[in-house]
C-alpha cells in the first residue's frame, strides 16, 4: 500500500509519498487552518500515487483525530473531517510520536523533538507512549517547552540552550530509564555533537514513522470505508 506521510510543523508542512525520495515543503504558520492544510498538501502531492494518508499533528490526538488546538497554528483542527477533505483514509498521530516511531531501533527509547516547542515520546518494546514533557516546570515559572523550544533558544542564545539540552537530556534519560535518547526536530541540527547517551534524528524519520503508522495497531482509521485497513506488519501498540 502506498502512503502519503504529512508532517505539520509550526513553520513548515512537509510531505513524502511511498517510493519517492525527496520531500516537498511549504510554509505553515499561525494562520494555518486544516482546510488550508488540505489545499497545500494536495498541491505538494500533485503527481504522486497514494492510497492512504498519515498525518503528524503538533498537539494531542484522540480516536476521532485532534483533541486540542495547536498553539502555533490557526484554529478549527478539532472536529475537522480529514478523511472527507482528502477523500482518502487518514491516520493521525502526535507528531513527536510519529518521529519517534521512525527513529526507533529497539530497546527503550526516549524521543525529544527540539522545534517550535518540545515534542516528546517514549517507545519501549514496540509500545509507543506519547508524552507532554514540555509542560513540566523548569525554573522561574518556565516550562521545559519554554527553555528547550524556539523561545528559549532566542532568549538565552545558542550556547546556553545547548547546555540546557545536554542537562535535561541526561536527566530525562535517567528518569525514564531509557537506553538512549533521540534528538529530532528542526533545531537539533544546532547540536554538532550529540550529548552523551543521545543520537541525532534524521529529517526523513518523520516520514518513515508515517509509513510505519499504517502497520501500527491501535491508531483509528478515519474514513475507513474508503480502504480496507492493512494488516499490521509489526506488532506495534499505541497507548
Amino acid at each position: 500500500m502506498k502512503v502519503l506521510a504529512v508532517d505539520i510543523g509550526g513553520t513548515k508542512i512537509k510531505a513524502l509519498a511511498t517510493g519517492q525520495t525527496e520531500p516537498r515543503k511549504a510554509v505553515s504558520g499561525r494562520g494555518l487552518t486544516p482546510a488550508r492544510m488540505v489545499e497545500i498538501v494536495r498541491r505538494l502531492a500533485d503527481g504522486w500515487e497514494f492510497q492512504a494518508i498519515s498525518i503528524g499533528y503538533p498537539g494531542l490526538v484522540g480516536p476521532g483525530g485532534p483533541r486540542s488546538e495547536p498553539g502555533n497554528l490557526g484554529s478549527g483542527w478539532v472536529g475537522f473531517d480529514y478523511a472527507a477533505a482528502f477523500d482518502h483514509p487518514v491516520k493521525i498521530c502526535n507528531d513527536a510520536a510519529v518521529q519517534a516511531l521512525g527513529s526507533y531501533e529497539g530497546g527503550r527509547m526516549l524521543f525529544l523533538g527540539l522545534g517550535t516547542g518540545l515534542g516528546s515520546s517514549l517507545i519501549a518494546e514496540n509500545v509507543i507512549v506519547p508524552l507532554e514533557l514540555g509542560r513540566l516546570p523548569y525554573r522561574r515559572r518556565q516550562t521545559l517547552g519554554d527553555v528547550l523550544g524556539r523561545r528559549g533558544l532566542k532568549a538565552g542564545g545558542k550556547a546556553v540552550w545547548k547546555q540546557i539540552v545536554t542537562e535535561m537530556a541526561s536527566k530525562l534519560m535517567g528518569a525514564f530509564v531509557a537506553d538512549y535518547v533521540v534528538l529530532g526536530g528542526g533545531n537539533a541540527k544546532l547540536l554538532k555533537v550529540p550529548p552523551p547517551g543521545c543520537r541525532m534524528g534524521h529529517n526523513l524519520t518523520a516520514f518513515r514513522g508515517g509509513f510505519r503508522l499504517w502497520g501500527l495497531d491501535g491508531v483509528p482509521v478515519l474514513g475507513a470505508d474508503h480502504l480496507e485497513a492493512a494488516a499490521p506488519a509489526t506488532e506495534w501498540r499505541l497507548i
